[in-house]
């Protein structure tokens, strides 16, 4: 729960004011926050119809499209949309693609020239830059 629906709970036992001073929020901060609870409420319904279309083109692909190539598949059917927010709804929801290849995290003191550059400075020596 955040501090505004706290707020927007108590505000029958005790004044706005004195609530939002205890909490350290601003009044109005609160009252912006209370007018744009309908369109939040609308934004969380697309969301929602815009994850059921993605699990839609994800499930036809066999669960391998990410979010690159949905958002192509959801433009070539004539809806504009960004990538962003089809990766934000994709990462909501659970939605994940296929990797291809297993991540593995480059570490610079594997590689063989790192070692030997680091003997080198120990005995006195300076490494050829290229």
């Amino acid at each position: 729960m955040n501090r505004f629906q706290f707020v927007h709970d108590h505000r029958d036992a005790y004044e706005v004011k004195r609530l939002c001073q205890v909490l350290g929020v601003n009044r109005s901060s609160y009252y912006k926050w209370r007018d744009g609870a309908a369109a939040r409420r609308a934004r969380q319904a697309a969301d929602r119809a815009l994850a059921e279309r993605i699990r839609a083109v994800h499930t036809d692909s066999d669960g391998a499209y990410g979010s690159p190539r949905i958002t192509a598949e959801l433009r070539a059917d004539g809806r504009k949309i960004n990538e962003k927010r089809v990766a934000r709804v994709m990462r909501t929801f659970s939605i994940q693609g296929i990797r291809l290849r297993k991540r593995v995290p480059v570490r610079l003191r594997d590689h063989p020239m790192h070692n030997a550059g680091i003997a080198m400075r120990h005995k006195g020596m300076e490494a050829h830059r290229r």
